[in-house]
């Protein structure tokens, strides 16, 4: 099968014991950077020297069949080179190929820098979205922000620090100076920092200069204050676009604070249905 690992994001106490016996039992390891692999195998004391394939963003989708094939015969272990493979690392094309070829795929549990980030920044952690890397250029990144706009769950972003002054300055622009986040830095490590405050208030921190790995949180939009009447006429809309009925009374509910089931059964009498869910 393929086992999808999980490996430190900073603190190596992290190794899990399963983790361990993974690497110590392992005979064939696709990991992101082999260098990486190498040096965790003897940061944890472990002798034993598998066969490493390089299975990186740029050959994936040329390896992928390869290490499935393998995975017929044997347990091939999937390393990135911190947090969970297939995370915005490499591993999901080789999922899915695994998936579509009838190849079990399992997974070892570990940290993550998502996860670890929403945990302490002290905003919602009910709901979430976990939205990658920040674009570099900042035409993209407004216009991947103004996507947001609405968004009503908390949002993760990973950033490089050379680019976070300007990404944060760019959200306050587009979410609100004052919208609430978090900026973690150096998650599990030493020097290990979380900084909160409105977007603005933290534009102006990064510009000092900021060092180590990022991770962003940013609070969701605030639940727009409309009366019901308006939001069954959202809930039309979306169904008048293709969504189903269903979804379109959780979305407009979600940016509301409407019930679902009242705006579901409003749509339903505009539309001069009855109710055939139950």
């Amino acid at each position: 099968m393929i086992i999808l690992a999980a490996t430190p994001i900073g603190n190596l106490g992290d190794a899990t014991r399963r983790l361990v016996e993974a690497l110590e039992n392992a005979s064939v390891i696709a990991a992101e950077d082999t260098r990486t692999t190498q040096r965790l195998l003897a940061a944890l004391g472990i002798s034993h020297r598998p066969r490493l394939i390089a299975l990186h963003d740029h050959n994936e989708k040329a390896k992928a069949g390869e290490i499935v094939d393998l995975a017929r015969e044997q347990d091939v272990l999937v390393l990135s080179d911190a947090g969970m493979p297939t995370v915005s690392d490499p591993g999901y094309g080789l999922v899915a190929a695994a998936v579509e070829a009838g190849v079990a795929v399992t997974a070892l549990p570990g940290p993550s820098a998502v996860l670890t980030a929403l945990a302490v920044s002290g905003l919602p952690t009910d709901r979430f979205t976990f939205e990658g890397f920040v674009p570099r250029k900042q035409g993209e990144r407004r216009s991947a922000f103004g996507a947001l706009t609405n968004e009503p769950r908390t949002m993760v972003f990973f950033d490089a620090p050379s680019r976070v002054a300007a990404t944060l300055q760019d959200m306050a622009h587009v979410f609100g100076a004052d919208r609430r986040a978090a900026v973690c830095r150096e998650l599990t490590k030493l020097h290990e920092e979380t900084v909160r405050g409105g977007l603005a208030a933290l534009a102006e921190w990064a510009a000092e200069g900021v060092r180590g790995e990022l991770v962003i949180v940013v609070e969701g939009a605030p639940q727009q204050s409309i009366d019901f009447d308006t939001a069954v006429a959202q809930v039309g809309a979306l169904v008048t676009a293709g969504a189903r009925l269903k979804d379109a009374a959780g979305e407009v509910s979600a940016q509301t604070g409407h019930s679902s089931r009242e705006l579901y059964q409003a749509s339903l009498a505009a539309r001069g249905k009855p109710d055939t869910a139950g």
